[in-house]
């Protein structure tokens, strides 16, 4: 399932996908990213490629969609957590808004019908 939501997402432009720890942040737009998965490791990318990454499929317990409102504008990201809550991947949904912070519909319904496909909590 977990293979699933992530192919999902990497078919979508301009989603963010953000690896963040204390000492480092890891941004790869998703705009023509391959997946593929071989045994417990994800490989988002190419790996012989400029940029990719390695997810390990059995350190994410569960993912959620969240919508976080901020002064100016909603966030909408799809965050994947491992099981003591620590956030291991994020998936931004990207240019959501116009210039004048109009809500652009069709992104919005792209988000809206993944949540819908999956559940605002999924479980691994």
């Amino acid at each position: 399932m977990l293979f699933n939501v992530l192919s999902d997402l990497v078919k979508i432009d301009n989603i963010l996908l953000i690896i963040k720890n204390t000492g480092a942040v890891s941004e790869i737009r998703s705009n023509s990213l391959s997946i593929k998965q071989k045994e417990k490791w994800i490989t988002i990318g190419d790996n012989d490629g400029p940029a990719h990454m390695h997810i390990n499929t059995e350190l994410i317990q569960n993912a959620e969609f969240i919508e976080e409102q901020k002064p100016e504008r909603t966030s909408f990201s799809v965050q994947f957590f491992d099981k003591d809550r620590n956030r291991i991947l994020g998936a931004f949904f990207t240019k959501m808004y116009d210039q004048s912070m109009n809500l652009d519909t069709e992104r919005k319904k792209t988000y809206d019908n993944l949540r819908q496909k999956y559940g605002l909590n999924i479980k691994f």
